[in-house]
């Protein structure tokens, strides 16, 4: 069955998404979703409230797209926490000490937060958007236990894609307008992320040029 989509996104990733869950459903659903947590740049706004369209126009079923969807989060997330695991703690220190600006302290200080509250940044991660992939990393890097890992990442992408989904479901043919929405979301996320590592950067900088004025 065709996607009866209004101003068909015949073009782009919108695109090849709707042509994934036309070709695929479910499965293609799946697909987009693992390889949008592994390349964050392809936006889940897009195939989420994409595929619960689909949903209400018969394409699937709800349950297989939620099914799908989250099926999919997991195993790219899964792939980026073995990507962690395998950089490990060694790797990570000595690529750590060759970056600029930083010190070995302030990984260890993200290590013992990353202990204290990884359960929780895992969960919660998966409803940010860009945090969302990127926090399977450190869960590699820490070694999470891979059932807690794969517990808290289904549970955190099932509210995250349902959200999305069944807004796409509702919507109708007015899907696309998630997409304006979760895309603000994740403007802001981008430029409070910037704020933080510009202020990072700056109270480094001066902090070495206070040191170094001290010596001389």
């Amino acid at each position: 069955m065709t996607l009866a989509l209004p101003q068909e996104p015949a073009d782009g990733v919108a695109g090849w998404a709707a042509d994934l869950v036309d070709a695929l459903g479910g499965p293609g659903a799946g697909l987009f979703v693992a390889l949008e947590n592994v390349f964050p740049p392809l936006p889940s706004e897009i195939i989420l409230p994409l595929t619960g369209f689909a949903a209400g126009q018969g394409v699937l079923s709800l349950a297989s797209a939620l099914f799908w969807t989250t099926l999919g989060s997991v195993v790219g997330a899964l792939a980026l926490y073995w990507i962690g695991a395998l950089i490990g703690r060694e790797r990570m220190y000595t690529l750590w000490a060759r970056l600029p600006l930083v010190k070995t302290s302030d990984l260890r200080r993200t290590e013992e937060w990353f202990a204290r509250h990884g359960t929780k940044a895992v969960l919660l991660g998966r409803m940010v958007p860009i945090f969302r992939s990127l926090i399977s990393v450190p869960a590699g890097i820490e070694r999470m236990p891979v059932p807690v890992f794969v517990a808290l990442t289904t549970l955190g992408s099932l509210v995250w894609n349902s959200a999305l989904v069944l807004a796409g479901y509702w919507l109708g043919g007015r899907w696309s307008e998630v997409e304006t929405y979760v895309g603000v979301l994740s403007k802001a996320v981008l430029v409070l992320a910037v704020v933080a590592l510009a202020a990072f950067v700056t109270v480094r900088v001066r902090s070495r040029g206070t040191a170094r004025h001290r010596r001389a």
